[in-house]
């Protein structure tokens, strides 16, 4: 039996780290931070066993730099980091999302604002992950609930990455880096990794910015022989920088289409009892653990009661929360913050149904009792 298929004792961040390793990551840049840094310390150690590479840098920023430099090289690259940290990534994620650099960040939410609460759980970085950067550009949002969570969706973190050249952010909190559980890994050969288009027309026919069908672009590492202009300036379809019109509309169309075409492959949800739910709870994170707890001692009283698990965050899965919100006489959203998704809920609820917020704000976890003492008074 391979060390993958045993069952093991890992903790949330621990299983992200050996995701990233499953997925083909080989390179991390990162700066130590709770409730973060088991990941960098994991890497740190792993990373030199498989031929990879593991730079602690001296900030975030360059933290975000390294590993946009690392992919342009041809090399899947990550970081983690907390809140105050993906501050600080965010004008080169910028970039990164500008000259569509695949990447992956991890950010392992704590309660903020500014140094905030670094040992306690919060969800109050959801809408930064959205739209933490300048400009108007699309982003891939996941969203982890567990430790056999976290290393899958670290991989799918990496495959969306690479196909559709796009940075994506895999949110975590506190409760989910921290809690061990006991899992059984898939055999390698089990698991599907997806790596970035590479062209296939010689050096001097290709265009760096040229989308194919689905408007994402094939992309030449450093050093493959190919001519590569990087900027983070809007540009043409040769990389160089451009104060066309029809060029600057047409780069712009083309990142936000090469998503909404990809859809199917983003958005993904997880229902729970729903077939014949009257009242449900959209959750997503540590909190849709409880929430799972919480429908079921529902349904033993009577209640016919159900989960929807957002795993996308953004783009937000309307067409998954669209039949809850027509099929429920009310839905409950609760969060470790003021309610970040439960505006987008309301947003697509346009008063369909009766949407409530249920928001803790004070470090501490949403735990199954509350949710469900509002599940029984809904």
């Amino acid at each position: 039996m391979s060390e993958m298929n045993k069952r093991q004792l890992l903790q949330g961040n621990e299983a992200v780290a050996h995701g990233a390793l499953a997925a083909g990551c080989r390179f991390f840049a990162g700066y130590p931070i709770t409730p973060a840094s088991e990941i960098a310390e994991q890497l740190a150690m792993l990373l030199p066993r498989v031929g990879g590479t593991f730079i602690q840098m001296e900030d975030e920023i360059a933290s975000m730099g390294a590993i946009i430099g690392a992919s342009l090289a041809g090399v899947k690259s990550m970081t983690a980091t907390s809140g105050p940290g993906f501050s600080l990534m965010q004008e080169n994620l910028g970039y990164a999302c500008c000259a569509e650099v695949p990447c992956v960040v991890v950010n392992v939410m704590r309660g903020g604002p500014s140094t905030g609460l670094p040992t306690s759980p919060a969800q109050g970085d959801v809408q930064m992950a959205r739209w933490g950067t300048h400009g108007d550009h699309p982003i891939i949002v996941l969203a982890t609930s567990s430790v056999s969570d976290s290393f899958t969706l670290t991989i799918k973190a990496f495959n969306l990455s690479e196909q559709f050249r796009v940075p994506v952010i895999l949110l975590s909190d506190e409760v989910v880096a921290h809690t061990r559980e006991c899992v059984q890994l898939p055999d390698p050969a089990e698991i599907r990794i997806i790596n970035r288009l590479k062209p296939s027309v010689p050096p001097d026919w290709y265009k760096p910015y040229e989308g194919d069908n689905r408007g994402v672009p094939a992309m030449a590492s450093f050093g493959d022989g190919y001519r590569h202009h990087v900027t983070g300036l809007i540009h043409d379809e040769l990389g160089f920088p451009t104060e066309k019109s029809s060029e600057i509309e047409s780069f712009q169309q083309r990142l936000t289409q090469k998503i909404t075409r990809g859809f199917p492959q983003i958005m993904m949800t997880r229902g729970y009892r729903l077939d014949d739910a009257e009242v449900a709870v959209v959750a997503y994170g540590s909190v849709a653990r409880s929430a799972m707890r919480a429908v079921d001692e529902a349904r033993q009283q009577g209640l016919k009661a159900g989960l929807l698990q957002l795993i996308t965050l953004f783009p937000f899965p309307r067409s998954h929360v669209t039949p809850i919100l027509k099929q429920c006489r009310a839905v409950l959203v609760p969060e470790m913050n003021n309610g970040q998704i439960s505006r987008e809920v309301q947003r697509v609820n346009q008063g369909i149904c009766n949407v409530v917020k249920h928001n803790r704000i004070d470090g501490q976890f949403i735990t199954p009792d509350e949710l469900y003492a509002r599940l029984i008074k809904l």
